[in-house]
């Protein structure tokens, strides 16, 4: 397991440097990057065929920039700076727990100034340089490629908040003995959570700018998929207890040619320092799973690969808006549940049975999959291209 990613390299290399940077969040951000790079050519593809509207509209270029980005600039390279310089006053400290050096009320005054006045003053320059030009109007033609920016940041920002809320409803124990700090820990993120809250503020922002969710939610689904597999890696990299159930059986002989740990891992120097002490280590994360348990994060990647490979397969040959969205839907949705059955999870108990937030909601999945699918295709045939 590697916590940070400094601590593959020191692993590989023999070195002992440490970098700021958490695993889990460096996947979670390469799994961000290729959903968009993904979702950028689906548009622009199905910009083309004309299924995203493109529109002519008027905008300023040149010009000296407002007063107001100077003031802005100032202010956010100043609190940037105020964090930042722990780690230049304290880089040990800093690097070995990042997530509360941001999150505390702790800073440098002297290197937010610094960097408050370099950003500010150059953002100064430029309004000085061009503060006597004239802002000239020009026509351009837009579409759907230039909203993905703010597109990908209400994703984040939506998906991050849907995330912590749906894991604090499945943990709600803990939420209850600590609510401040299960709302604010880097820890503990439900992707189902995201996924609904993400897809409702971004639903409501499509519709406001006169584009269809339905044609979007084509286009973003193998996207979603791909981003789901890469996030994965960094829960299996990190060991973020997104782990399976015990597993003490032996590893049955169709899997003699993998390595061990494909069958059953106990997660060594797991990010959440769960198990039992590592004999000799020395340092922040020195536990493992004992007994080992099924590595679902692992299964998780291959499976979402698989299914954004079928999905970027078949983009081209499902003519109906909606058919992309409904087989995401299933597919994910059958995935997800059947982890689910190897995997640690709080259960609820409904009638009489126990079944998991994640189970319910891949279950949801499937069956309204399987209806949009079915509607796009009987009924919805006239809102789609071939």
């Amino acid at each position: 397991m590697y916590p940070r990613i400094s601590d593959f390299f020191n692993d590989i290399f023999g070195t002992s440097f440490c970098l700021p940077i958490q695993s889990f969040g460096f996947f979670v951000a390469l799994a961000f990057l290729a959903a968009y790079l993904v979702l950028a050519r689906e548009c622009l593809r199905m910009q083309n065929m004309g299924r995203f509207p493109t529109r002519k509209v008027k905008v300023m270029k040149g010009g000296p920039i407002k007063e107001l980005d100077i003031f802005v600039t100032f202010a956010l390279f100043g609190i940037i700076g105020f964090k930042l310089g722990l780690m230049f006053e304290d880089y040990d400290i800093f690097c070995s727990n990042p997530q509360d050096a941001i999150l505390s009320t702790q800073g440098s005054f002297l290197w937010a100034m610094i960097a408050a006045f370099i950003a500010g003053g150059i953002r100064f320059y430029q309004y000085w340089k061009h503060r006597n030009e004239t802002p000239q109007e020009v026509e351009e033609v837009q579409g759907i490629q230039q909203e993905l920016g703010t597109i990908t940041t209400i994703a984040f920002v939506a998906g991050i908040l849907g995330a912590k809320v749906f894991h604090n409803l499945e943990d709600w124990d803990n939420f209850s003995a600590d609510p401040i700090g299960a709302l604010f820990s880097f820890d503990g993120l439900t992707f189902y959570g995201g996924l609904i809250v993400a897809t409702v503020a971004i639903a409501w922002y499509l519709t406001k700018k006169g584009y269809d969710a339905w044609t979007f939610a084509d286009a973003i689904s193998p996207a979603m998929i791909l981003s789901y597999g890469v996030g994965r890696i960094g829960c299996q990299v990190a060991g973020d207890g997104d782990w399976g159930i015990d597993n003490v059986a032996p590893k049955p002989g169709w899997l003699s040619w993998a390595p061990d740990w494909v069958w059953a891992y106990d997660f060594p120097h797991n990010v959440l320092r769960r198990g039992v002490p590592i004999e000799g280590c020395e340092g922040d994360f020195c536990n493992h799973l004992v007994p080992p348990v099924y590595p679902t994060p692992f299964y998780e990647i291959l499976m979402a690969l698989m299914i954004f490979g079928v999905l970027w397969m078949l983009r081209k040959r499902l003519p109906y808006i909606g058919q992309m969205t409904g087989l995401y839907l299933v597919l994910n949705g059958v995935e997800r549940f059947l982890i689910e059955k190897i995997r640690v999870n709080s259960t609820y108990h409904i009638f009489g049975g126990e079944i998991t937030q994640a189970e319910i909601i891949s279950s949801l999945m499937v069956i309204g999959g399987a209806v949009i699918f079915y509607l796009a295709s009987v009924r919805w045939k006239r809102r789609g291209t071939t």
